[in-house]
C-alpha cells in the first residue's frame, strides 16, 4: 500500500503560478496511472491531470494549456506545475495512484490552493 504526500500548496494571485508535488512513499512506476485530482468548495472532486507509465498524459478541458504533470521515477514523485491561475482554479488538489487490476485507488490527504486577488 503506497502513502500519497501532497505539498505546495498555498495563496496565490491571479495569473500567479504554482508547482504542486506528491511524494510517493514506494515505487509508481507499477501503477497504471498517477493523477491529480481537485475538490472545489462546495463540489466534487474531479480529474485534473494524469500520467501513464508510458509518459503519456490527459488533462482536464479547462487546465489543458496551462497545467503540465510529470514525474520523477528516481524520487517517486509526480508534479503538477500550475500557470495564470485563475480564482476557479481554488481547490484541494490531491494526488491519486491508480492500481486498476485489483480496483483501487490510493489518495493523498491534499493539498489547498487558493486563487484570489
Amino acid at each position: 500500500q503506497v502513502q500519497l504526500e501532497e505539498s505546495g500548496g498555498g495563496l496565490v494571485q491571479p495569473g500567479e503560478s504554482l508547482r504542486l508535488s506528491c511524494a510517493a512513499s514506494g515505487s509508481i512506476v507499477t501503477y497504471d496511472a498517477m493523477s491529480w485530482y481537485r475538490q472545489p468548495p462546495r463540489t466534487h472532486r474531479e480529474l485534473v491531470a494524469s500520467i501513464f507509465p508510458n509518459d503519456g498524459t490527459n488533462y482536464a478541458d479547462d487546465v489543458r494549456g496551462r497545467f503540465t504533470i510529470s514525474k520523477d521515477i528516481v524520487q517517486n514523485k509526480i508534479y503538477l506545475q500550475m500557470t495564470n491561475l485563475t480564482p476557479e482554479d481554488t481547490a484541494v488538489y490531491y494526488c491519486n495512484a491508480l492500481d486498476y487490476d485489483n480496483y483501487i485507488n490510493y489518495w493523498g490527504n491534499g493539498t489547498p490552493v487558493t486563487v484570489s486577488a
